[in-house]
């Protein structure tokens, strides 16, 4: 109880955390990208554009790191024995991300804010781009971290019986980490694209600075084209890596219990999960499944069966099964809404090429709503990363069931539960009610601000329109 209690607790704070992390990364790259413009071309419309997006950055940052405290406060708290296993791993990571990474991003993003008119235009430039390498540097270190679980190297285990490092580069140059670090930094560019788009796409349905929103749904469109192409490599090439390393997690997702070679891979299914393993199939696409698991046409796949009895010789009794439901439904989901945003995306780059961008009420409509899909994305991909490398919390080495800390009661985990739930339901709904708020006021207090020259006090312009 107490186990199943804090891995509910670090779920719920670490998808909710990772809403707002695609975000600040793909939104501080455009944002960087609209001020490059402003600095090579002088417009101040892409300075007001600037202005006006770096406020959606600001509040996001605000409330992510919020709730990005609380995920390292809990690997001690309700983790202790998994820290002191991995700590030797686990610890220059995240202490790299805090020391270096955070640091750096919020320094830059400090001097960003307050350096108008005040830094040199191409250091104040360069400012927000050192924000943006923050955010990214903050991702690889976690990443390198949650890599590692998914695929233990470059470790020994000491005499303690706990792990520790022994070759960085290793880490660095693990399969999982490479090709999940592009996964993720594609998909933040994705997330941040859509917000963009979005909100451009609003205030064009509007009529209101048609001109500047035009400019800025252009660029989410250009960004987010080759972007979602590419991603759909990357994860495949990601699923092939996975196959390798942790083949259950892959059987898990087509939910196959019994090996095959070749393999189809079902559009969706009837039933199904642990407690049904004859579902009904529907629309099986043949080869799919070898060629996502294996790149090859003709590849083959173990099943869940097998998988079960080759644990169970090598680690002892117990079920290595993950989740089948949720393994099965997180791939497709993520997989259907990808191929819906690229649909969307190249529809909107036809409509682009033809100059009727601004025209299209029913692409426009479709976007504003299409926001949510990134978030939909990330969330089931976290699912199908995290519940497929159960029952261990570190891949072959230790189980979730036993890393939790023996000292904190259910008790104290719900409390602490409930206070976390309620934190959040007031922190999400303050950060979209500001985002939406600063989404949809105008730019007639931008352009005056624009225009008017700095307070001879010496008062750094207000960010806020």
């Amino acid at each position: 109880m107490t186990n199943d209690l804090a891995r509910w607790q670090f779920a719920i704070t670490i998808i909710y955390h990772f809403f707002f992390v695609p975000v600040t990364i793909g939104l501080a790259f455009l944002v960087a990208v609209l001020q490059t413009h402003w600095h090579r071309t002088g417009n101040p419309d892409y300075k007001r554009m600037t202005r006006f997006f770096g406020t959606l950055l600001l509040i996001n940052v605000a409330v992510g790191v919020v709730t990005g405290l609380v995920q390292e406060f809990q690997f001690g708290m309700n983790w202790s024995t998994y820290s002191r296993f991995v700590g030797g791993v686990f610890g220059a990571p995240l202490a790299m991300e805090g020391i270096l990474a955070f640091f750096l991003e919020s320094t830059f993003l400090g001097l960003w804010l307050f350096g108008w008119d005040r830094l040199p235009p191409r250091v104040h430039l360069a400012t927000i781009w050192a924000v943006f390498g923050g955010s990214i540097l903050s991702a690889m270190f976690i990443l390198v971290a949650n890599s590692w679980m998914q695929h233990p190297v470059g470790y020994k285990i000491n005499s303690q019986g706990n792990a520790v490092l022994t070759n960085v580069w290793a880490i660095l140059v693990n399969p999982t980490f490479v090709w999940g670090f592009a996964h993720v930094l594609l998909a933040s560019l994705i997330t941040g694209c859509f917000v963009m788009l979005a909100v451009s796409a609003w205030h064009l349905r509007t009529g209101e600075h048609v001109e500047s929103f035009h400019r800025t749904a252009k660029i989410a469109l250009i960004v987010l084209i080759p972007t979602i192409v590419i991603q759909l490599s990357v994860g495949n090439q990601l699923g092939v890596i996975e196959a390798k390393y942790q083949p259950m997690k892959i059987a898990a997702a087509e939910a196959q219990w019994t090996s095959c070679k070749p393999c189809s891979f079902s559009a969706f299914q009837i039933g199904g999960g642990a407690n049904d393993q004859t579902p009904t199939e529907i629309i099986p696409i043949p080869h799919l499944l070898s060629v996502l698991a294996t790149n090859m046409w003709n590849g083959g796949v173990t099943g869940l069966h097998e998988l079960q009895s080759e644990y169970q010789a090598k680690y002892g009794p117990g079920n290595y099964v993950p989740d089948v439901f949720i393994q099965y439904w997180s791939i497709r989901i993520m997989a259907y809404l990808g191929s819906l945003v690229l649909l969307l995306s190249l529809w909107g780059g036809w409509l682009l090429y033809k100059d009727r961008l601004r025209s299209s009420r029913l692409f426009l409509t479709l976007c504003v709503w299409a926001v949510v899909t990134p978030f939909l994305m990330n969330t089931t991909g976290w699912l199908l990363t995290e519940s497929g490398r159960q029952p261990w919390i570190v891949q072959g080495l230790q189980k979730t069931a036993v890393a939790n800390s023996p000292s904190v009661s259910s008790t104290e985990i719900w409390i602490s539960l409930i206070v976390f739930i309620l934190s959040y339901i007031v922190l999400g709904w303050a950060d979209l009610v500001l985002m939406l708020r600063y989404s949809r006021r105008g730019m007639a207090e931008a352009d005056a601000e624009v225009a008017a020259p700095s307070d001879e006090a010496g008062a750094v312009p207000a960010l806020t329109y």
